[in-house]
């Protein structure tokens, strides 16, 4: 199945550190929502970037690109315009204890 990667782009640098209580409620729910779709067996990996720049990526298997964009847009985080995503297609080319 085609892979793709969705960047998850907050809306200011150091936001970990600076959430409001509205942007950790929504962050729980993308939180509770990824877990499940990684249990269903669709994530392959998902994960924040740590600095200043606090962009979440989320690499995962769907069959197109409208259900590709449709796992990012209804991500909380950027169906409640949180944050913005960024889609692209990709290819995991190497993978430990997988190749």
């Amino acid at each position: 199945m085609p892979e793709w990667i969705y960047f998850i782009h907050p809306p200011r640098e150091d936001f970990a550190a600076t959430m409001t209580e509205a942007e950790e409620e929504v962050w729980g729910r993308h939180w509770e929502r990824i877990q499940r779709l990684y249990r269903e067996g669709s994530i392959i990996l998902v994960g924040p970037t740590l600095g200043r720049q606090n962009t979440g990526l989320c690499v995962f298997e769907a069959p197109d690109e409208a259900a590709a964009r449709r796992v990012m847009e209804e991500d909380p985080t950027i169906a409640e315009g949180f944050a913005e995503g960024e889609l692209r297609p990709m290819r995991v080319s190497l993978l430990r204890d997988r190749d």
